[in-house]
This record gives structure tokens, C-alpha cells and sequence, in this order.
């Protein structure tokens, strides 16, 4: 009788054995399927009157991993602008937002955590007292403002909260093009409708950055040394600092550097974000340790990204006067530089003193600006020159365009650098290892 009830539990055992073996390897085969779909573009059946077709969907779950579709070409483009400063930039700051204006665009403005709390309140009342801003809703203050250190880390950090900033928010209508970097120390050298009239027959997908695999001497004074800001986790700005220990250069991707000043399309600012193979992430770690991380970061993810290699225009679109060797940092422009600036064809210039004589003339000669005043355009006409004359501003209609000589200028630059005989080959070009001689 024992030996009866002992069998039947044996069988038992047997069966549940069987039963839990045949589950197992079930979730693995629906595992390994699930893997295998996502790891390549899923197929899925879609039934079209009595046939069934094949069609493609997108491989991630979100639909804010997709890049969002930019505007066709031939149509008058969005440009998206941050603009930062530091202690005492407030004035320029107000006066370089005003040169760079249109309501077509989106505008983020920074002072950062050095700015006194007086300054920042000022900036945020000037922002929100301005009839056309208020009207318009495309200026954003970054409210929580972030310590930056220009050699550190925290200078990338504040760009990618700004473009982020720029991506929220925003209706499909108003979804820009191009994301734009400058300090409150740059300034327009033509007006935005010569600007948007000139980037109208341009492929959105470009980005204009400067760059090179050349790192030179930065091998050894930048990307082996470590670093910390200390703004990273400070509430007070101080200098960066190094630790004795370094480190060997990078083998899962090769390093590239360049100008900190750029002009980058929406949809690589937003793989940058997103960052949906993580390279954007992994490159970020490495270079909260990077002296001068702004030189490098962006560039250093374009030119490893097989999807954005291809779209680089190596040029930074600033006017710039750097000492040779080049020091940390550039000189200040004044009336001296001015005929170079104009013949440089670049829309943007730095660095400027705060209200330097060169400003004046720039706003009197190259935008046809008013001290304090907007720049005119489709949008905004300004006729005669008597204080008492007020603009007339139309808001309605964005896509109205005046384009003047710095549009031709712009031309002249667009032309020279992306109908060259070695455009196609020269995005992220690897330069050749120099040997040592021995």
C-alpha cells in the first residue's frame, strides 16, 4: 500500500518536471524571438482588402527616440538660438538677444549661477516686460541656472540643458532646424533675414561644426591628463583641478576636436539627448574629465556616429582674431577689426567688449539697427530715421523676408564651402598617424 502511493507521487513529480521543463524552455524560445526583433527592424502583416503586406515599424518602443522630421529644404528654416552669460553680461546679453531676433525663431537665455540674483531677476523682468516677446512666446529664461566653467565639463552640460529646453514644448509648427550656441560676448554681423533668406536651399540635415582628428599637443595637455570642476558639484565657481593619475586615449572611438561654436542640426542635437546606442552618453562620462570639454565633445560624437559623419560642413560660422599659438582665450574685436569681419562673410563674430564702438557700427552699417531697438526686416520695417518714427511690426505673417547684402555674403560662404571639390571628402577625416623618427 505504501509502495502504491509512493509510485503515484514519483509519477506526479514526473509529470510537474515535464510540465515546468516544457514552460522553461518556452519563455526562452519567446525570449530569443523578442530578441531578435528588436536587434533588427520589426516586420509586422497589415491586411489591405484580402492581402496581407509587409510593412516596417520602428524599432524602439518610444516615439521620442525618433528623430523628428525636419523642415523640407526650400522652405524658410527655424533657428533655434541659446545665449549665455556670466556675472555682469546682463547688458550684453539684452543687447546681443535684441541684434539676433525674429520671431520665426526660439531663444534660450542663461546667466549663470555668478551672476547675482539682482541680475538674473533684472534679465527675467526685461524678458517678461517686452511687448514682443510676451506676444510671440519664443524667449525662454533657464530658470535654474547652472554654474558653468568654461575650461570644465559643465559648459556641455548647460548646452545640452539648453537644446533641451528648445525641444520641449514646441509645437510641430514651430519645430526649428538648427540649434545655434553663443556667449552674450558674440554678435550678428548680418541680419536673421539674410540669415534664414540664405539657409532657405540648404539641407537641414547639415551641421556646421569645426573639427579635426589632429588632436596635436592636446593629446598630452588635455585628453590623458583627469580633471575635475568643480562646478559639477559646488554652488561657488572655482578653478579646475587635476589629479596625478592619467590615463591612455580612448580605443572604443576616436577623439576629435575643434571650435566650441556651432551650428548643429535638430536631429543630431537630438541624438545627442536621446543618445539611443549610448555613444552620447559614454563620450559625455569621458569628458567630465576633459580640459576644455566644449572643444571636443560634440565633435568627438558626430565624427563616431555612422548616421551624422557624413553631415559635417567644417566651419564654425564665427569671425574669431586668435593669437598665434593660439591662448585660452581670443581678442576683443573693436573698430580695427571691422573690415575683416565684413569680408570674412560669417554671420557671427567674437569676442566683443561690453557696448565697444565696433557694436555701434555694426548696428548702424551691417543690421540697421536703432540703439535699443530690433533689427528691421519683413516682420518689423522701420521707416525714416527720425526718433519720433515708431516701427510698424507684423507678427502674422514670419515668412515675410528683407534680405539685404549680408545675405549675399553668406551665399558666397555657403558656396565656397559646400560646393568644394573635397567636400565629400573631408567629413570626419581621419588624419594619418605621424611616425616618430628614430
Amino acid at each position: 500500500m505504501e509502495n502504491n502511493k509512493y509510485l503515484k507521487l514519483l509519477l506526479q513529480q514526473k509529470k510537474q518536471k515535464w510540465l515546468l521543463l516544457l514552460i522553461l524552455s518556452s519563455t526562452i524560445l519567446l525570449l530569443t524571438t523578442i530578441a531578435s526583433l528588436s536587434s533588427s527592424p520589426q516586420l509586422l502583416y497589415k491586411l489591405h482588402g484580402n492581402k496581407y503586406h509587409f510593412q516596417q515599424v520602428p524599432r524602439f518602443v518610444e516615439p521620442k527616440l525618433e528623430n523628428s522630421p525636419s523642415s523640407p529644404v526650400h522652405t524658410i528654416p527655424r533657428l533655434a538660438y541659446l545665449i549665455s552669460g556670466s556675472a555682469g553680461d546682463g547688458v550684453s546679453l539684452k543687447r546681443a538677444l535684441k541684434a539676433l531676433y525674429h520671431p520665426r525663431n526660439q531663444y534660450a537665455v542663461h546667466l549663470d549661477l555668478e551672476a547675482t540674483a539682482e541680475e538674473r531677476l533684472e534679465l527675467a523682468r526685461w524678458v517678461s516686460e517686452e511687448k514682443v516677446f510676451e506676444e510671440v512666446g519664443n524667449v525662454r529664461l533657464v530658470v535654474r541656472s547652472n554654474l558653468v566653467t568654461y575650461r570644465g565639463p559643465t559648459m556641455v552640460s548647460n548646452t545640452l540643458h539648453a537644446a533641451a529646453i528648445l525641444l520641449k514644448d514646441i509645437d510641430d509648427g514651430e519645430s526649428w532646424d538648427w540649434f545655434i550656441n553663443l556667449s552674450a560676448s558674440d554678435y550678428p554681423l548680418m541680419t536673421q533675414d539674410d540669415i534664414l533668406y540664405t539657409l532657405f536651399d540648404i539641407p537641414r540635415y547639415l551641421n556646421f561644426i569645426e573639427h579635426t582628428s589632429d588632436i596635436g599637443w592636446k593629446k598630452d595637455q588635455r585628453a590623458k591628463p583627469v580633471i575635475i570642476d568643480p562646478g559639477l558639484y559646488s554652488q561657488q565657481k572655482s578653478e579646475v583641478f587635476w589629479i596625478s593619475e592619467k590615463r591612455r586615449l580612448p580605443t572604443a572611438y576616436n577623439l576629435f576636436t575643434g571650435s566650441a561654436w556651432m551650428m548643429l542640426s535638430r536631429p543630431f542635437v537630438e541624438y545627442c539627448l536621446w543618445g539611443w546606442d549610448n555613444l552620447p552618453r559614454i563620450a559625455l562620462m569621458y569628458y567630465a574629465n576633459f580640459l576644455s570639454s566644449p572643444e571636443g565633445y560634440f565633435h568627438t560624437v558626430i565624427c563616431n556616429a555612422d548616421e551624422f559623419r557624413n553631415t559635417t560642413v567644417n566651419h564654425d560660422l564665427h569671425f574669431i582674431s586668435w593669437d598665434n599659438p593660439p591662448k585660452q582665450h581670443p581678442h576683443f574685436l573693436t573698430v580695427d577689426d571691422y573690415e575683416s569681419m565684413v569680408e570674412s562673410n560669417v554671420p557671427f563674430a567674437r569676442k566683443f567688449g561690453k557696448d565697444d564702438p565696433v557694436l555701434d557700427k555694426i548696428d548702424s552699417n551691417l543690421l540697421g539697427r536703432r540703439a535699443d531697438g530690433f533689427v528691421p526686416g519683413g516682420w518689423l520695417t522701420d521707416e525714416g530715421n527720425a526718433r519720433t518714427v515708431l516701427p510698424r511690426i507684423n507678427l502674422k505673417n514670419t515668412t515675410e523676408l528683407k534680405p539685404g547684402p549680408g545675405s549675399q555674403r553668406l551665399k558666397r560662404l555657403m558656396s565656397s564651402l559646400l560646393l568644394a571639390d573635397d567636400f565629400n571628402s573631408t567629413h570626419c577625416k581621419m588624419m594619418p598617424a605621424v611616425s616618430k623618427m628614430k
